[in-house]
């Protein structure tokens, strides 16, 4: 196993900069994820650890090894990818071994690694098998088995389970962390899904415009977003943000201060529960109701116009069109500056 630190590190394609001196230590065994929106360089950023991107200002460390000039293959690092990229012509076993077979591995120990892998990822009975024979989970499977194979000191996953249905992204995300669990190595996971970032991760990167925005545990994310951008990403549905004209008459006294005009309020939905307009927050007019069974997600519009969404355990005796308040726990309200977007 081995840690990883990045300094500096910068990406540019021409005049154009996409990764912004990221500056991160990961600890070894660690499951990191990094996670953001489409094009905020998380894929990129992973590409560049593992040798398939140049770096083009900074450095990359696997241990105590700085490897900017050294080539994929001799990293120690193993990747895989959101598409399967597997041979249709070989079978699980021989798309399994193919590496090592490349790299003139003794047969014997070939055999011993497959098998291993195999016991691992409950694909014994699969290895006489094509690809095409295989399940979509299952064929995932083969492709973090030809990773492991390989006994690396780094896991990379760009975004694996993005080709999957959703019962199977489940399914498949429970093996991956119980493959971390039993192996002990060094992962890296990338993903836009921020459910899939908490449930899987000890320490969550999450990267905007090619910038790390905050570095944590999945819980002091939630808990503690150092800004509205961080707020609104993790957590689902988002974060509802109001500015001081937005809130009841009665706010104040509820939150225990007044909201200056240059601070907004967040209030997640999940915290927000049905009140009185004496005990109310906010109040808005109900546009939609969604209800899931166990909840339901109540899609309110305040006077001023804003939209917001409130989660409760079912749905409220109200009709479309009628006015709702809600209040929350003192505690549980974030407070944001209105122009920097940073935690105040």
């Amino acid at each position: 196993m081995a840690g990883l630190t990045l300094r500096d590190v910068k990406k540019r394609y021409g005049e154009t900069q996409v990764m912004h001196g990221v500056d991160l230590d990961i600890e070894h065994g660690e499951f990191v994820v990094f996670v953001g929106p489409s094009g905020c360089g998380k894929s990129t950023l992973l590409r560049m650890i593992a040798g398939l991107e140049e770096i083009s200002d900074g450095t990359v460390a696997i241990g105590d090894t700085v490897v900017n000039d050294v080539a994929a293959s001799k990293r120690g690092v193993a990747m895989v990818f959101q598409t399967y990229a597997l041979y249709p012509h070989m079978t699980v076993y021989k798309n399994m071994a193919f590496g090592l077979k490349q790299a003139k591995t003794d047969p014997a120990e070939i055999d011993k690694r497959v098998k291993a892998a195999a016991e691992i990822l409950q694909l014994g009975d699969y290895l006489d098998r094509s690809p095409r024979n295989l399940s979509g989970g299952q064929r995932q499977r083969v492709a973090i088995g030809r990773a492991i194979v390989r006994d690396p000191e780094v896991f990379l996953f760009d975004e694996p389970l993005s080709n999957l249905d959703a019962a199977l992204r489940v399914q498949t995300r429970l093996e991956i962390a119980r493959l971390h669990e039993r192996l002990g190595n060094t992962m890296i996971y990338v993903t836009h899904d921020q459910v899939e970032a908490m449930t899987l991760a000890d320490k969550i990167v999450v990267l905007r415009d090619g910038r790390i925005e905050q570095v944590g545990s999945p819980i002091e994310l939630y808990e503690r977003p150092q800004n509205a951008f961080v707020a609104q990403f993790i957590g689902s549905p988002k974060m509802n943000f109001f500015g001081p004209g937005d809130l009841a008459a009665n706010a104040a006294a509820v939150l225990g201060k007044e909201l200056p005009a240059s601070q907004q309020v967040g209030l997640r939905p999940e915290h927000m529960v049905i009140s009185d307009p004496a005990n109310g927050v906010v109040e808005g007019k109900m546009e939609l109701v969604e209800n899931l069974g166990e909840y339901a997600m109540v899609h309110m519009i305040t006077e001023t116009g804003v939209e917001f969404i409130a989660k409760t355990e079912k749905p409220p005796a109200a009709k479309k069109g009628e006015v709702i308040s809600f209040t929350i726990k003192p505690e549980l309200a974030h407070y944001f500056d209105a122009e920097t977007g940073l935690r105040s």
